[in-house]
C-alpha cells in the first residue's frame, strides 16, 4: 500500500479537507505523511527600492506563515498518531515545488484538493482562459 504521501498546504478550508483525507488514509495504512507549503518569492522589480515591505521583512512574513501552515497539519498528525515531515519551500511555480518535493521525498501518493472545476477546465489553466 502507500508509505509516503504528501499533501500540500495553503491554509484554505479545501485544503484541509486534503489533508483530513490524507491524514486518515495515512492512518490506516500506517503510511508517513509529508506536509509541504509553498511561499511566494518576493517581487523583485526595476523599482523594488520602492516597495512598500523590505525584501527581509517580506521573506519572513513569508515564512511565518508558511510555517503556520505545516505546523497545523503536523499538529493534525500527532493528534492522530501519523508520523509527519513539514516543509517549507519557495518557488515561482507552487506545482513544480510540490513534484520536485514530492520526487525528492519518494511519495508515492499526492493529495491535493480541488476547485470543483472539472474536465478540461478543471485541469488546464489556459483552457479556463479559453488558450487550449
Amino acid at each position: 500500500m502507500f508509505k509516503r504521501i504528501l499533501v500540500p498546504t495553503d491554509g484554505s478550508e479545501i485544503t484541509a479537507k486534503a489533508v483530513a483525507t490524507s491524514i486518515e488514509l495515512a492512518r490506516s495504512t500506517g503510511a508517513k505523511l509529508y506536509t509541504i507549503s509553498v511561499k511566494e518569492p518576493f517581487p523583485y522589480s526595476a523599482i523594488s527600492e520602492m516597495q512598500p515591505t523590505p525584501p527581509q521583512e517580506f521573506f519572513d512574513a513569508q515564512e511565518r506563515i508558511a510555517s503556520q501552515r505545516v505546523q497545523t497539519v503536523a499538529r493534525q498528525c500527532a493528534d492522530a498518531d501519523v508520523a509527519c515531515q513539514a516543509h517549507t519551500v519557495e518557488a515561482l511555480h507552487p506545482w513544480e515545488a510540490i513534484i520536485d518535493h514530492a520526487n525528492r521525498t519518494e511519495c508515492d501518493l499526492l493529495v491535493m484538493a480541488s476547485h470543483g472545476r472539472r474536465g478540461v477546465s478543471g485541469c488546464c489553466w489556459a483552457a479556463r482562459r479559453r488558450r487550449c
